[in-house]
């Protein structure tokens, strides 16, 4: 059975290299999703900085949709996963949406596929430490689409926990595990 570590926080928290960290200690046989799309000079850079980071050995698998299906075809073969990140998943899995105004079935559209990341990663062999971005800590933006997104994401990030072992929370590059500091009710 599969393992989920979330691993969240702010832009340039940590939180990638700190993700990295754990799998390098933890793993063997690493795979890494990679959600991004290079749409621009500015992500390029970013998506050569996370590459040269990287060591050679690591399998990389662009999955910027469908990215359970990585998991169902190579969860077995790999001990470990390196996902970065949720926040850029749920943005690409928006993308995909028929109609912006239809609230409800965008909402089922995201939970769906968030479900689909979820049970094929507890079906897989493997653990995957996924990396995530807390969107909802600034002000409420002044367009529906970005209060969608930050409420979507922010609704991914709780499913994800939930299912979570461990959720780690990185300030200045710090890493805190806060499901361990969990209070229940």
């Amino acid at each position: 059975m599969g393992k989920i570590i979330l691993v969240t926080g702010g832009a340039r928290s940590g939180k990638s290299s700190f993700a990295e960290r754990f799998v390098a200690k933890h793993g063997r046989n690493i795979g890494y999703i990679a959600t991004s799309q290079v749409c621009d000079e500015e992500m390029e850079y970013r998506v050569k900085l996370h590459q040269e980071r990287r060591p050679a050995e690591w399998k990389t698998f662009e999955a910027p949709f469908d990215a359970y299906k990585v998991l169902e075809e190579q969860g077995k073969n790999y001990d470990m996963f390196l996902f970065d990140c949720v926040t850029i998943y749920i943005s690409n899995v928006m993308s995909t949406l028929a109609d912006l105004d239809d609230f409800d079935g965008n909402y089922q559209h995201v939970t769906k596929a968030l479900q689909q990341l979820i049970d094929s990663i507890l079906n897989s062999d493997a653990t995957v430490v996924m990396v995530t971005n807390e969107v909802g800590s600034g002000i409420v933006p002044n367009n529906r689409l970005a209060r969608e997104y930050r409420d979507l994401a922010g609704l991914a990030n709780q499913m994800l926990a939930e299912a979570a072992e461990k959720v780690y929370l990185v300030v200045s590059g710090i890493p805190v595990d806060i499901k361990k500091l969990e209070e229940k009710i």
